[in-house]
């Protein structure tokens, strides 16, 4: 049985990705402007988190179409429509995260000849094996890779602004280099404290910042996999908050259901700091202006003096 759901709106979580697409494509003429027409280059991408690094990146040069970038949408069973396979095969360049996370895109991508460009975010990060964990967003030196891909696939698509692209990539990548040596600060306080997750989507995180993930490894393969979580594996979660052995629980805000709420309340009884964290970004952040938010957030709960920053989203 499936204790998980996505704000409530499960049975409905799909429809919605696709009315997005829908009316995304309805604005744009039911089509996707080409450089050889004279347009700009199409870019469509699985989120809206890899949608906000094509658009950093592309800027008012390219239309960056997201397939899924409402909270209710599961990315792991998103069931697309033909509006989808029409982005897709009309797109210049597709950004997928890969490593099983949305398969949909790379199967329907599958299906389309001719097949456009694609950059997959897990192949990117080098990142291999049938166990890795998929949520590569979360880690900053991945998302700067991908950004410099996306910037050399649009050179190449629309050269007569390639160095358009490549500023613009440099330009994000030195905010996001900002926020490396923001987590690193941290690090040098934070390192080794123990952590608790519901689901491993912040895991890397929690890695950069040197904290200790003691989260039994059966709880957030069963709430992730939308399980059961055995009796004796839920004890084990709940004694790590009654033995003080954690200093906070990270917490994926976009699932829900009685064994999250069981955790979460726990922690809070315990007097252990709860962080909230998404899948996808949230209304009105950018890429760079979220993860500030998420490392500020951490740096609170921990304890520790919220390293200085500028303004979410400007130059370093």
């Amino acid at each position: 049985m499936a204790l998980r759901s996505r704000t409530g709106l499960t049975a409905r979580r799909w429809t919605v990705g696709v009315v997005l697409v829908a009316a995304g494509w309805a604005l744009a003429g039911c089509s996707a402007p080409h450089p050889s027409a004279g347009g700009k280059p199409s870019v469509v991408t699985s989120t809206n988190v890899w949608g906000d690094v094509a658009a950093q990146v592309g800027g008012d040069l390219v239309h960056v179409t997201a397939i899924i970038d409402d909270p209710a949408v599961d990315p792991h069973s998103f069931e697309p429509s033909a509006h989808v396979q029409l982005a897709m095969a009309k797109a210049d360049l597709v950004v997928v995260n890969g490593g099983g996370y949305d398969d949909f895109a790379t199967t329907m991508l599958s299906t389309l000849d001719p097949r456009p460009p694609v950059i997959d975010a897990v192949q990117v990060s080098g990142r291999t094996g049938t166990d890795v964990n998929e949520h590569v967003w979360y880690d900053l030196p991945t998302v700067q890779a991908v950004a410099d891909a996306v910037a050399a696939r649009l050179g190449r698509i629309d050269p007569a602004h390639a160095t358009d692209y490549t500023a613009n990539a440099a330009a994000f990548t030195g905010q996001v280099d900002a926020l490396v040596r923001r987590v690193r600060t941290l690090a040098a306080t934070v390192r080794g404290q123990g952590a608790a997750v519901t689901e491993p989507v912040p895991d890397y995180l929690l890695d950069a910042l040197g904290l200790v993930n003691r989260t039994p490894p059966q709880l957030s393969s069963a709430i992730e996999d939308e399980t059961d979580v055995p009796p004796a594996v839920m004890r084990q979660m709940l004694d790590l908050f009654t033995g003080h052995t954690v200093a906070v629980l990270v917490n994926n805000a976009q699932t829900t259901g009685p064994q999250t709420t069981q955790v979460r309340d726990a922690a809070r009884a315990a007097g252990v700091p709860v962080v909230d964290v998404t899948e996808t970004l949230p209304a009105g952040k950018t890429y760079v202006s979220w993860m500030s938010a998420n490392i500020d957030a951490l740096a609170t709960a921990l304890g520790a003096q919220v390293p200085t920053t500028s303004a979410p989203g400007a130059s370093p």
